[in-house]
């Protein structure tokens, strides 16, 4: 990367900034990088077939418009940020590549099924999973934490993966991946 580049970046320090769970990538300040000025592709994944939760912002959203540069169709999962989908969406049909946005909450077994029977009919295939949504809070003691949001935090990190390995391995053929990130 040329240092030109680098300077044009924002520096620290950002202005403090808190959000309702899940936050809006369109509201921080300033906007995250996702690799859409720095990731060149070059083919990696072309004709393969991937589904990504949390697909809409971040990290998600960044696997998304790598996988698309490198040729690979996407199905994002989220929960209900309707203007981050979009604008993966965007990114991802901008490099010619297919992306499907299936909102929804992936704590409930029954929406993992509904989300790699999507990619199925959608793609025909399913070459790639990955298991990147996730919720957390800080927090400065366990004693802090409520029982309520321990639940939601194994239902939605550890629970949504078993979930949707389960549902995807039967179409995941040799030379396939799950990659899991939290």
């Amino acid at each position: 990367m040329s240092p030109q580049n680098v300077q044009e970046r924002p520096t620290p320090p950002f202005p403090e900034q808190q959000q309702q769970v899940p936050g809006l990538e369109s509201q921080m300040n300033p906007r995250p990088d996702y690799g859409e000025q720095s990731y060149r592709g070059s083919g990696k994944l072309q004709g393969k077939a991937a589904v990504i939760t949390g697909g809409d912002s971040g990290i998600g959203r960044a696997v998304a418009l790598a996988f698309a540069r490198e040729g690979a169709d996407v199905l994002i999962a989220y929960l209900n940020e309707d203007q981050d989908a979009q604008e993966t969406v965007q990114v991802v049909q901008k490099e010619g590549r297919k992306c499907i946005a299936v909102p929804g909450d992936i704590r409930e077994e029954a929406h993992c099924q509904q989300i790699i029977d999507r990619a199925m009919s959608e793609f025909g295939k399913l070459d790639i999973l990955v298991n990147n949504a996730a919720f957390q809070m800080v927090r400065q003691s366990i004693e802090e934490i409520p029982s309520e949001e321990f639940d939601r935090t194994f239902k939605t990190n550890i629970y949504a993966m078993f979930y949707l390995c389960k549902v995807a391995v039967p179409h995941l053929q040799p030379g396939s991946a799950i990659i899991n990130t939290c």
